[in-house]
């Protein structure tokens, strides 16, 4: 863990500053992919902070998840990360130096008389917020060691104004907003403290957020101004919705970035799919990570909340899949089979392949889940196991079919154009169609019904190999 923020940084300087208490959501993905693509389109500064002062729902666990995520996403950030907590010390000093300033104060309410505060305002239809009973009283009048909060003396006339890069100026009452407190009683700083100096320590220059903390912005801008330092621009944006409009959450599907990665999502359409939920460039759906940094800006920045299309990122993935290089195809199908419990693990033979396999097989694949199934056959050798659809073509004619059709296959040579032309031959001889020869054939090498081009397949296994799992069938 790091408190480090003294790196080197040019143009704006932007941040992802997530919490570690889960795993990284599909939001703050976007998040992260929208201030990393404006740091890298201005030649800016990309910083990643984790957020781990609630410590007990903060956990190592979650910390891996967020890293492992941004660098399955390809979001590379700018120095070390830098965590939150190990800057307390940090956070109080500039609270203290606002309480020798006169701009906070020492609150010495007890917890029963915040109740009976609050209690009291609701009896009354009076919002419930801190009515700033010690903003002005001498902390002297208070018992001996008794505990106290610190308290952000915030202006009580007036407006707070957040110029927002995303939805225009928005504007809070002064007086609709309480003395928040920075400091607890056990000296620990609250998380609206440690924000606000951590940006102006680390110099953020850019706040780009979900829309749900618009309203910190304006207790924020209080904070800043007390402490006399720079307001960031902030952008808040909007959230992202399920299908149906309603507010993102599992009963729409997968929430967690890894979640993707494991049901064989490439990290190209995640950048692409997230980019296009609430921003656009003209009519273009596809685009490429390197038109997305020369491309983006706030301005195409949409106001209204985005709905996940599971349909629309199935079909981006299968392009995706399409235009991958089949080298970089089999080392993501190799990691996802890695993954898997009980890991897979594929032998040199196995990856030769699928790599000689690969244009056939991604043509017709939208996720890695279906690469990999559909070269299932390719992993190993010997006699497969039919699924349902197989064992239906293996029933009745279909094992006489094999078996009459062998002797043509082993008479010829073992390429796939000399392999077909030897069972269309046969059909024709027999009075068959050539499916009827070929279903037998696919189903008894490949275990399945379905195939890339059968007899690519049965020349890229060879002549050993093939005859193995045909003759297991033709008995």
């Amino acid at each position: 863990m790091t408190e480090n923020i003294s790196i080197q940084k040019t143009g704006p300087v932007l941040r992802f500053a997530p919490s570690p208490t889960g795993m990284l959501h599909i939001g703050g993905a976007r998040t992260a992919l929208f201030n990393w693509l404006y740091a890298r389109h201005t030649g800016g500064t990309f910083l990643l902070r984790i957020e781990d002062t609630d410590r007990e729902r903060s956990t190592p666990e979650a910390v891996d998840a967020i890293l492992n995520g941004m660098r399955w996403m390809g979001l590379d950030w700018d120095g070390d990360a830098v965590f939150q907590f190990a800057r307390a010390a940090r956070h109080r000093e500039v609270a203290q130096k606002m309480l020798a300033d006169g701009k906070a104060y020492r609150c010495y309410a007890t917890a029963d008389e915040l109740t009976a505060m609050r209690e009291e305002q609701k009896a009354k239809g009076l919002p419930m917020r801190y009515d700033g009973r010690w903003r002005d009283r001498d902390p002297a009048q208070a018992p001996p060691g008794a505990p106290y909060v610190v308290r952000l003396k915030s202006p009580q006339t007036g407006e707070t104004i957040v110029h927002d890069l995303v939805v225009g100026d928005v504007r809070f009452a002064n007086d609709q907003l309480d003395d928040m407190v920075l400091l607890r009683s056990d000296g620990t700083p609250t998380y609206m403290l440690a924000v606000v100096v951590d940006d102006a320590d680390m110099g953020v220059s850019h706040v780009i957020r979900g829309a749900d903390h618009l309203n910190n912005a304006a207790r924020q801008i209080q904070i800043i101004a007390a402490m006399g330092a720079s307001i960031p621009a902030y952008g808040h944006l909007p959230l992202i919705n399920g299908p149906d409009g309603a507010k993102l959450s599992k009963r729409h599907g997968a929430l967690a970035v890894e979640a993707y990665r494991d049901m064989g999502y490439l990290p190209e359409t995640m950048r692409n799919y997230l980019l296009r939920l609430g921003w656009s460039h003209g009519d273009d759906e596809t685009i490429s990570t390197e038109d997305a940094i020369k491309w983006f800006n706030f301005e195409a920045i949409g106001k209204s909340p985005a709905r996940m299309d599971y349909k629309k990122l199935d079909n981006l993935n299968g392009h995706y899949i399409r235009i991958t290089p089949d080298e970089t195809l089999v080392g993501e199908v190799a990691a996802f089979l890695e993954r898997q419990t009980p890991p897979r693990i594929l032998s040199m033979a196995a990856r030769t392949r699928l790599a000689a396999a690969m244009p056939s097989l991604k043509e017709r694949a939208k996720t890695l889940v279906q690469l990999a199934t559909g070269a299932d056959f390719l992993y190993t050798d010997g006699k497969r196991d039919l699924d349902a659809s197989a064992a239906r073509l293996l029933d009745g004619p279909g094992r006489a079919r094999l078996a009459a059709a062998l002797p043509a296959l082993e008479a010829t040579d073992w390429s796939g154009p000399a392999l077909e032309e030897a069972a269309r031959a046969h059909a024709e001889k027999t009075g068959l169609k050539l499916g009827d020869v070929a279903q037998p054939l696919r189903a008894a090498l490949t275990g399945t019904a379905t195939s890339p081009p059968l007899f690519e397949m049965l020349a890229l296994l060879g002549r050993e190999e093939s005859l193995i799992r045909l003759r297991a069938y033709a008995d």
